[in-house]
């Protein structure tokens, strides 16, 4: 797993490798200065701590003052903070430090718009698998601070038995078979969760104790009904699929605990934020 350290130091590496020409074409090694961080459009802010990070990588001696914290509501045109020292070292942090603020607000914004739709009916809003690939932990980070959940950070921290674990296995009771003597000869302790398609396989899935979430993909909310009823609170009920700001409360009224939605960090348009120097 990547650890923050490991993902700036590579960032910086396929940013920065052997030097920034520009910069040291054109700017004096010694010459320091100021730059503005401006939020240009509305949004939940993400990645402030991130940035201090990255310029603290970069050269200790950079002095980063924010106004705003991670998960503040900004408006457009806001100046939410300032990076002083270095010149040469505020120009190596400028794009790695934007690219992650405004892809991680963007992620931020869109989680918090359907975190507070679901505020009321007591429904947590997961993320998913569905990140950039070596960007998965900012990309986490800020469906968390957006007021989400995350969901496993990969295959090797929970048990998550989906459409294809199932054909493989010849049926949703052979996976759960196996996969119960999987757990018991390993002793292991993670999280499992199963895919059901249809009442039938919900039924079949409920009865193994060993299953902490049962996950309902491309269910429609009156079928969802159902399902909750024959549940009776047995187990946590995640639903998945389809799901969007125009139907999702049709989907939270149903009476799950989850909803766990790709398109937090699948689609996402970055928020415009710039670093201007003064």
């Amino acid at each position: 797993m990547h650890t923050l350290d490991q993902f700036i130091k590579s960032a910086l590496e396929e940013d920065v490798f052997k030097g920034d020409l520009t910069t040291l074409a054109t700017i004096p090694a010694i010459q320091k200065g100021k730059a503005d961080c401006i939020v240009k459009e509305d949004c939940i802010i993400a990645g402030i701590e991130l940035a201090i990070s990255i310029c603290n990588e970069i050269n200790d001696e950079l002095v980063c003052t924010f106004n705003y914290k991670d998960g503040d509501f900004v408006k457009a045109g806001e100046t939410i903070g300032t990076i002083t020292g270095s010149i040469h070292a505020i120009l190596k942090a400028e794009r790695l430090l934007l690219n992650c603020m405004q892809r991680m607000s963007a992620i931020a914004s869109k989680t918090k718009l359907y975190a507070d739709l679901v505020k009321p009916f007591n429904v947590l809003i997961l993320d998913t698998r569905k990140t950039t690939p070596n960007f998965r932990i900012c990309e986490k980070w800020a469906v968390l601070i957006g007021g989400g959940v995350n969901h496993r950070f990969g295959l090797y921290d929970a048990i998550l038995i989906k459409d294809n674990h199932i054909e493989a296995s010849g049926g949703i009771k052979n996976a759960l078979v196996n996969c119960e003597l999987y757990i018991m000869e390993n002793n292991l302790e993670v999280p499992v969760i199963v895919e059901v398609k249809n009442l039938e396989e919900f039924k079949m899935a409920v009865d193994f104790n060993f299953v902490d979430r049962i996950l309902i993909d491309n269910f429609l909310p009156e079928s969802i009904h159902e399902i909750i009823e024959c549940n009776n609170k047995r187990k946590k009920i995640e639903a998945s699929g389809g799901i969007n700001m125009s139907n999702i409360t049709e989907f939270a009224k149903t009476g799950v605990d989850y909803i766990s939605i790709g398109d937090l960090t699948h689609h996402v348009s970055s928020i415009d934020i710039s670093l201007k120097i003064k």
